[in-house]
């Protein structure tokens, strides 16, 4: 049974420090020598980390489980500590018992610091050179096993063996001999040959040997992201350092979206890796498939980073002497161990592409985000069903991103505020209800309601009186909200814009063309506008205004998209509004022009992600059942399998982000460089996801809605032709790139 409580942010921080700095005294990464060099120095602190109670992680989940083995492990890999710490506490998670019942007594001493015991998996390890072994009918293990992490420093060894059980042996035994193989230019793995040696067998289902061999990858995945992450904190100290052609190399565009992207994965791969790991902790069903997930993506992922560290650094990189290249190659290793990219994608695609069809699974949402995605669904089931749903499925695709009838039906729920304040009419929700709204909103492609950006705004910002006019109004879904800030000769720099706000007497006169504008057939329109001129820095200028869209002065000019739908040149000509009608002081929008667009970005990720994840499961169900040009099922070509395994990596990426995002703004937090990575890689995600999806379906993917023969009601390329907004809209991908490479990773200008 999973723990009642698992251990908070509080304590697990408390961990990180604590073998950080531990790491930090007894094995400093700029200092570490080979292994092989000094066997009694790695004896000692596998000893010392057992005493600091490390080797006890697992044998009691609510003290410490999967999530802080990882945790340990990322240290591990950011000090180039390669101990293989994790195989004894992920025995401790598997909990193997001898024929009585009984924990084997190795266990205990492991974790007393009195045995050093390493796991093999050897013919069930997943990569086809790690050998394997057998016991005999006296009960005695032969065989030679290869990769072995850290044998001569081992006292025990537990390896599966055909049962399938696990046997344990005494590494000092006679007939044991271990031969060192360095690989990438490493130590530390090792070939031992075995040769009748006395076992203890121990009974292993099929589903513990699963778990444990998920577990394996996931912890070991872990140990590269630190080692990744270190080399990439090097790399950014490095690039706000070394200067070329007068300036820091940092400072260049290039290295500063190389970066970024750098931090963009990692992120994403830290993500995915942990919430694996807390859904193992709390018991959840699907929790090996999130593991399958999180491996998939580190696989490629961590490879691709440690590559551009390297680019980063250049020259200075390629020396022994540096600490970089000893994290690049520990990374290859450890993505690459137990087969482990490659092991993943054929999981995910049985779980996706078998023969009974599964989705992306669900989070466990804890008691009220559980309870609370089964009423939105249920509700949808009866408002946005049958003959509804299909009348507006038949409309043209920018008829259907609006339903009044349905926003005010969905009103009447009071869901619009969700996260709203209770003292605005709001229900305070959590962030995992939150998200089971997101959900299953984009599950029931159900179109979108609300202001979510508007009422954030003036929550924060707003008069008591404009909250008092128009916070409920928007509750009630009688009201859509529009941008108004881009301009001609300010896109993505907002600060150059040239829109006026004139003050004359009691109101405000606007002059100015804004473009691009989506939601111009709103009935507000959220407009930016220059209120100072001469304002130095050009940004302190800015003052925002909410304007009726009716309001004498306005002239709307559309013009059809690539993707179906519509956006306008909107001009302001003599535009009256009530000096009341400014939000937030004067001169001081750029302030909540900010938090309104970090506010957007997040929710922006969000919604993308999960319109991904959705046509992703459409897209499953599809090739579940449709054949190729072979006139075999496409579910089990290679090629689709191993595509469409990518994808789900990478969209578990993006639903950890959203979440992330999600989690932070639920704090009362503004995560503008979180909010701004989810932004940057769910638009590319969407591209990618339709440039895949075409891929695998050739022509018939490219028929459009109402041509016969069209898949999916030829939403796959709709879809893809929509994608390409979302890496333009509320700041271009660039901008948000050197956004998080300035304001994040602290890079020069």
């Amino acid at each position: 049974m999973p723990p009642t409580t698992l251990p908070g942010d509080e304590e697990r921080a408390l961990l990180r420090d604590s073998v950080r700095g531990f790491l930090e005294r007894h094995w400093p990464p700029a200092t570490a020598v080979p292994w092989s060099r000094e066997p009694a120095r790695v004896q000692a602190l596998w000893q010392q980390l057992a005493a600091q109670g490390l080797a006890a992680l697992g044998s009691d989940p609510s003290e410490g489980g999967l999530r802080e083995i990882a945790l340990v492990m990322e240290e591990l890999g950011r000090a180039g500590c390669t101990l293989p710490l994790h195989h004894g506490t992920l025995l401790n998670l598997a909990a193997p018992r001898t024929p009585q019942g009984e924990e084997p007594a190795l266990l205990a001493l492991q974790r007393a610091g009195e045995a050093r015991v390493v796991l093999c998996f050897g013919a069930f390890d997943g990569d086809r050179g790690a050998g394997q072994a057998r016991i005999d009918d006296d009960g005695r293990l032969h065989g030679e096993l290869a990769f072995v992490e850290h044998a001569d420093s081992a006292t025990h060894l537990a390896v599966v063996v055909d049962g399938p059980a696990l046997a344990l042996i005494d590494l000092r035994a006679p007939g044991v001999r271990i031969e060192a193989t360095p690989a990438m230019g490493t130590q530390g793995l090792f070939r031992v040959a075995l040769d009748g040696i006395a076992a203890t067998v121990l009974a292993l289902s099929e589903e513990q040997l699963g778990a444990l061999h998920a577990m394996a990858r996931l912890a070991l995945c872990a140990r590269a992201t630190g080692a990744a992450e270190r080399a990439f904190e090097l790399a950014v100290a490095y690039a706000g350092e070394r200067r070329q052609f007068g300036r820091p190399i940092g400072s260049f565009q290039a290295i500063q979206h190389k970066l970024a992207d750098s931090h963009i994965a990692l992120l994403g791969a830290r993500l995915t890796q942990a919430g694996a790991a807390r859904q193992h902790d709390l018991g959840a069903d699907n929790w090996r498939v999130f593991a399958e997930a999180a491996c998939a993506l580190a696989a490629t992922t961590l490879r691709r980073v440690s590559l551009e560290t390297q680019h980063t650094f250049g020259a200075i990189g390629y020396s022994e002497e540096h600490e970089a290249p000893r994290h690049f190659k520990q990374v290859h290793l450890d993505v690459l161990r137990h087969g482990s990219g490659r092991r993943a994608r054929e999981a995910l695609a049985d779980h996706f592409l078998g023969d009974t069809p599964r989705t992306l699974p669900e989070y466990d949402l804890g008691p009220a985000g559980n309870a609370f995605r089964e009423e939105v669904r249920a509700w949808l089931q009866t408002h946005w069903s049958g003959e509804r749903k299909a009348a507006h499925e038949a409309l043209d695709f920018k008829a259907r991103e609006y339903d009044r009838e349905f926003a005010r039906e969905l009103g009447r729920t009071g869901w619009i505020g969700l996260s709203w304040p209770q003292r605005f009419g709001g229900q305070a929700r959590g962030a995992f209800e939150q998200l089971a709204f997101v959900e299953e909103m984009e599950r029931a492609e159900a179109p979108r309601v609300g202001a979510p950006v508007q009422a954030a705004m003036l929550q924060v910002h707003g008069s008591a009186a404009q909250q008092a006019r128009y916070l409920p109004e928007i509750l009630r879904g009688e009201a859509i909200y529009g941008m108004g800030y881009s301009e001609p000769d300010a896109g993505s720099d907002l600060a150059s814009m040239r829109t006026r706000a004139v003050r004359d007497g009691d109101h405000y006169v606007i002059d100015g063309q804004k473009i691009w504008t989506t939601t111009y057939w709103g009935d507000y329109m959220l407009l930016a506008t220059r209120t100072d001129p001469e304002a130095s820095p050009p940004h302190a200028g800015l003052s925002l205004f909410i304007v009726p869209m009716d309001t004498p002065g306005i002239t709307i000019r559309t013009s059809t998209t690539m993707y179906g739908g519509s956006f306008a040149n909107v001009f302001y000509d003599g535009v009256r509004v009530p000096a009341e009608a400014m939000v937030g002081e004067l001169h001081g929008g750029w302030k909540v022009l900010v938090g309104a667009l970090a506010t957007e970005r997040g929710f922006i990720g969000g919604g993308i992600v999960m319109k991904v994840a959705h046509a992703f499961e459409q897209l499953c169900e599809h090739l579940r059942g449709a054949t190729g040009a072979d006139g075999r099922p496409m579910r089990l070509d290679p090629l689709v399998r191993e595509r469409i395994a990518d994808l789900a990596g990478q969209i578990e990426a993006g639903r950890r982000m959203m979440m992330h995002c999600a989690e932070r703004v639920d704090a009362g937090e503004t995560p503008l460089h979180d909010a701004a990575a989810s932004k940057v890689y769910s638009g590319e995600l969407m591209e990618r996801f339709g440039e895949v999806a075409l891929d695998l379906l050739g022509m018939e993917g490219t028929l459009g809605e109402g041509s016969p023969g069209a898949v999916l009601r030829g939403r796959i390329e709709q879809n893809l032709r929509h994608a390409l907004m979302w890496v333009i809209s509320i700041g271009t991908n660039e901008i948000q790139r050197s956004l998080i490479a300035q304001r994040g990773l602290g890079l020069p200008r």
